[in-house]
Formats: structure tokens, C-alpha cells, sequence
């Protein structure tokens, strides 16, 4: 998904909320990963892949893939804001979102109605990105530095979907 597609509701089943949650808890540092957490659900690794695909296709999940530090790992980032006129917003997501620097983007009903994400190997290669952007789209970029960090796990379990028992108990 990205900033210029809106989210529709999709049906998911019992296989597809135990594989969601399953995954929540991390993913198999193995040599055939789709076959262990396959093994997992009573089903093979082929489906498990079919699965996944077809949940990122529609949208119930927006990401398959690894959150890394980017700070430990040597780089930084930045998160972003413009306020794009409506009429401009599929034009500058476009521009914006041809940086290899961005993360991802997305829209806000607000003043700042495009928010994206800089990421890259030094402080003066995020500047450079934002410098570009604004230079680009004619239009000022606001830049919000991380000032603190909060480590917060959410976990959202799918499998009470199909249960009267809500989640927390």
C-alpha cells in the first residue's frame, strides 16, 4: 500500500489469523523457514508463501519483511511532513516516493497531509534527500528528528476473530 491507494477490507481465515499471529513471534532463522512455520500450521510451504502473498495483495498485511536499527547498522533516518495541495498529491508522491532514500509515505488529513520516512548511511545523505525532495516539489519539507526512543511492542492477534473470548482474557 502507499500513499496513493486507500485500504479495502479483506476476509481473512482461521489459517490466515494463526499464520498472522504465528509470525508475530518471529520469524524461523532456518534454512527452509516457510516449511517450518508450514509445519507449524499443518500445511506446506508453498501454501504458507501463497498465503502470504495473497494477504499483502490484499492489503490486510502492508509489510512482509525485517524492521531494522538502522542507527546500529551505521545509518540514520528522519521522518517527514509536507503539505501538499490536493490537486499536486499524486504528482509529489511520485516524486517523492522515486528516492531510494524513502521508506515509505503516506497521507494525513491534516496541514501536513504527506508523511514519509528518510532513511540512508549518514546525517548528510538524509539532508541531501530532503534538500532534493523540497528542491523537486517546490515545496517546504519539515523535518522531525528522533529526539527520544520507546520500545513498544503492539501485537494485534487475529485469531480472536473467530472467538467470543476477547483477546485479553
Amino acid at each position: 500500500m502507499n500513499a496513493l491507494t486507500q485500504p479495502t477490507v479483506a476476509a481473512i481465515d482461521r489459517l490466515d489469523a494463526a499464520l498472522i499471529d504465528g509470525l508475530h513471534e518471529g520469524f524461523p532463522l532456518d534454512e527452509h523457514p516457510f516449511a517450518e512455520i508450514g509445519a507449524r500450521l499443518g500445511i506446506g510451504a508453498d501454501e504458507v508463501i501463497e498465503r502470504l502473498g495473497r494477504l499483502l495483495a490484499e492489503g490486510v498485511l502492508t509489510r512482509f519483511g525485517p524492521l531494522y536499527q538502522i542507527e546500529r547498522a551505521g545509518g540514520t533516518y528522519l521522518l517527514a511532513a509536507m503539505a501538499v495541495p490536493p490537486a499536486r498529491f499524486d504528482a509529489v508522491a511520485a516524486q517523492v516516493n522515486g528516492h531510494a532514500e524513502v521508506a515509505h509515505n503516506y497521507r494525513r488529513e491534516h496541514a501536513l497531509n504527506m508523511w514519509f520516512v528518510v532513511a540512508a548511511p549518514s546525517h548528510e545523505a538524509v539532508d541531501a534527500c530532503i534538500a532534493a525532495i523540497g528542491a523537486e516539489c517546490g515545496l517546504p519539507v519539515h523535518c522531525f528528528p528522533k529526539e527520544r526512543e520507546y520500545h513498544v511492542e503492539l501485537r494485534l492477534p487475529a485469531a480472536h476473530l473467530f472467538s467470543e473470548e476477547p483477546p485479553w482474557n
